[in-house]
C-alpha cells in the first residue's frame, strides 16, 4: 500500500493541480514544499516529480491510478481520509478549490469509496484549517488576531457546531486525533515519508481544540 500510496498521491496532484487549465506557480510550489516537509531523497523527489507531471497529462487516468490502492486499502477509512485531505490542500493552495478541481476530488471519492457527504464534511474541515492558520500567521503577522474569527474556525477544525457540549466536543477532537495518528496511519500503509504530513495534522487538531478549550475556560 506505501507505494501505491505515494505514486497515487503524486499523480493525482498533478491531476488537481491542471484540472482548471493551467498549472499555477502556488500549486507547484506546494508540491514541492510537501516533497520538501517529506524530507524525501534526491532519488524520491525526482521521482515524486516525475509522477506530479504525469498526473498533468491529459491521458492520466485516474481510474487505473486508484484501482489497486482503493483494493488494498477499502477498509481504511482513515488512510483513505488523508488520502483526500491531502489533495484537497493542494487544491487549496491557489486559495480555493476550484469547481473543475472539486469535479476531480469527486471522481478520486468515487474510486475510494467515500460518500459525498463524508467529502463534503472533509471539505469543510479543510477550509476552516485554512482559514485558522491564515488567521493566526497573518494575525501574528500584524500583531492583532480576530479572535472571535479565529475561534469560529477552530470549531470548523475539529468539524462540530459552536452550541456542541463538551462531552461531544470531546469526543470529536478524541475521534479526529485517532484517525490522524501518524503510528496508527503508518500501519495501515501511509509511506512513512508521510509521517510528518500526519504529525502536522494532529498539530492543527490539538491548536483549534486548546483554542476553543481555551475560550470556554475564560467564560466559566
Amino acid at each position: 500500500p506505501q507505494k501505491l500510496f505515494f505514486e497515487a498521491t503524486f499523480g493525482v496532484m498533478g491531476k488537481v493541480a491542471k484540472a482548471d487549465g493551467r498549472v499555477t506557480e502556488q500549486e507547484i510550489s506546494y508540491a514541492r514544499e510537501v516533497m520538501s516537509r517529506m524530507n524525501l531523497s534526491d532519488g524520491k523527489r525526482r521521482e515524486a516529480m516525475a509522477l506530479f507531471s504525469k498526473g498533468k497529462e491529459a491521458a492520466y487516468d485516474i481510474s487505473s491510478a486508484l484501482t489497486s490502492l482503493s483494493r488494498l486499502i477499502r477498509f481504511r477509512g482513515d488512510l483513505k481520509q488523508m488520502f483526500v485531505e491531502i489533495q484537497l490542500q493542494a487544491a487549496f493552495a491557489d486559495g480555493e478549490v476550484s469547481q473543475a478541481e472539486l469535479l476531480v476530488i469527486q471522481e478520486v471519492c468515487s474510486q475510494l469509496q467515500i460518500s459525498f457527504s463524508d467529502l463534503q464534511q472533509i471539505l469543510q474541515r479543510c477550509k476552516a484549517e485554512q482559514a485558522f492558520n491564515q488567521q493566526s500567521y497573518y494575525g501574528h503577522q500584524r500583531g492583532f488576531v480576530d479572535q472571535a474569527e479565529l475561534l469560529k474556525e477552530a470549531y470548523g477544525v475539529l468539524g462540530v457546531e459552536e452550541s456542541i457540549e463538551e462531552a461531544g466536543l470531546k469526543r470529536a477532537y478524541r475521534k479526529l486525533m485517532s484517525q490522524h495518528h501518524p503510528d496508527k496511519l503508518i500501519a495501515k500503509g501511509l509511506p512513512e515519508e508521510m509521517m510528518q504530513l500526519a504529525k502536522e495534522k494532529t498539530q492543527e487538531i490539538q491548536a483549534a481544540y486548546d483554542r476553543v478549550r481555551e475560550y470556554r475556560k475564560a467564560q466559566r
